[in-house]
């Protein structure tokens, strides 16, 4: 159950931004996108140091044993360059897998896979990357484990590429997501006063681990390109990815409503998932959507609020 709630969270990090209101590729808003967790060629990033990295770098805190095993999940966004219309990338779901790390192991030896997925119509054109997770064992049953993911591709000439030239050899959204068999993590926000000074000496770099799944599990952890708190949820009443959680899904639904017949056809002759939400808010029932007309949630005692 933590890994689904785990990959709902991590869906609606993968496509944060991917289209915006007003959903059609002419909108000034939908012109430069991909703009979270976009792990560059590293030729491309040394020509604007400290803007965006070719590097992600994880760690985070385990209590486990010589039976505990990590399983590492890298995901991302390989834009393709798109035809509908000519400015639009379409992007492709990438991940990359490092099942049964056993932690005893990784202390002693760290474990690497590398990776390549086409990238243009020649057979040479491609992205390339790799992954490496090792821990250090801190004292007995206390793992400091570190995730480093980091594109590797190859970029002759770097000047000569726009930002949306480069976005084909990039890992756009890129985020990972662990799961622990016979152990468990240690919250970075809230950890326990003894894991308190081992918490803060993690060293995250371009993202933010927390908890994930229901409130109280232990088993799974997301570390994102977006700042979030432990146990990250999708709000029930949400009718379906609209790709901005920084907005109010009813507000967004209202906007869609108020589209001209003109600004659906665009949408509608273009990128599919922007189809999507305009065909499911066209069918969304008027029950489902009174059910956006706010929600109370946390709602405690007074005596206990004080």
């Amino acid at each position: 159950m933590s890994l689904e709630l785990a990959g709902r969270i991590a869906n609606a990090i993968l496509y944060e931004g991917y289209i915006l209101y007003p959903y059609r590729a002419s909108s000034v808003k939908n012109q430069r996108r991909f703009n979270f967790g976009v792990l560059v060629p590293p030729a491309y990033g040394a020509m604007q140091p400290g803007t965006e990295s070719s590097t992600m770098r994880t760690e985070c805190l385990v209590c486990g044993s010589a039976q505990t095993k990590l399983d590492v999940r890298l995901r991302f966004l390989q834009v393709m360059p798109g035809s509908l219309p000519e400015s639009w990338q379409n992007a492709v779901e990438r991940e990359v897998s490092l099942r049964d790390c056993c932690l005893d192991d990784l202390v002693a030896r760290a474990r690497h896979e590398q990776f390549g997925f086409p990238a243009g119509a020649a057979e040479s054109d491609s992205i390339e990357g790799a992954v490496t997770v090792s821990a250090r064992l801190l004292e007995e049953g206390i793992f400091q484990v570190a995730v480093h993911a980091v594109n590797r591709t190859a970029l002759a000439c770097p000047e000569k590429f726009s930002r949306d030239d480069m976005l084909p050899y990039a890992l756009a959204a890129a985020h990972t997501i662990l799961a622990v068999r016979d152990g468990e993590f240690v919250s970075l926000l809230d950890p326990p006063d003894r894991l308190r000074e081992a918490a803060s000496e993690c060293q995250n770099i371009g993202t933010w681990p927390v908890l994930a799944g229901e409130p109280g599990q232990r088993a799974c952890m997301l570390s994102s390109p977006i700042i979030l708190y432990d146990y990250p949820q999708i709000a029930p009443e949400s009718p379906g990815d609209l790709f901005d959680g920084t907005e109010i899904d009813e507000i967004l639904t209202l906007r869609i409503m108020t589209l001209t017949e003109e600004e659906k056809a665009e949408v509608r002759n273009g990128d599919e998932r922007g189809r999507r939400i305009l065909e499911r808010t066209e069918m969304l029932p008027e029950e489902h959507f009174m059910k956006l007309h706010g929600a109370l949630r946390g709602l405690r005692p007074v005596e206990d609020a004080q």
